[in-house]
């Protein structure tokens, strides 16, 4: 399928994501990038715990209970959602990579992205369908 995907070449509609899983193949500090997002509160809890911390989380919709990261939860649900967390003088893959946190990592598409951002779609697009992947923004996945 990786080899499916690097062929199609991503459109202003190809909704796009940050791949965590392509990040801890290509970036052993990714954890170290991720708690430097983490908003003072959960800074000071995370210190003291492990780096890749699991932790039961139960789903509002199912109840169903599941095993997740512990920094991408708290980031995703948190520290994401605070109102300095995002902010316009920020550079374009800072700011794309911020959206996804906030929104869960919600697939957007470039165009989508260009108006949460006040930014040209075309340049997300370019920056983003390259053969570099910035901080794992990728494609999405069709599974």
């Amino acid at each position: 399928m990786e080899a499916k995907r690097s062929l199609i070449k991503p459109k202003l509609t190809s909704p796009f994501q940050i791949d965590f899983e392509w990040w801890k193949r290509n970036d052993r500090d990714w954890r170290v990038y991720l708690r430097s997002f983490l908003c003072e509160d959960h800074q000071r809890m995370f210190e003291d715990l492990d780096n890749d911390e699991i932790i039961d989380w139960i789903d509002p919709k199912t109840a169903e209970v599941k095993q997740v990261d512990g920094l991408q939860h708290v980031l995703i649900s948190h520290c994401a959602k605070q109102e300095d967390f995002l902010n316009r003088n920020m550079a374009l893959v800072d700011s794309v990579f911020r959206v996804f946190l906030s929104n869960g990592n919600k697939p957007l598409t470039p165009q989508e992205l260009a108006e949460l951002l006040n930014r040209p779609a075309d340049t997300i697009l370019r920056t983003f369908s390259g053969l570099r992947v910035y901080k794992g923004i990728r494609p999405a996945s069709d599974s």
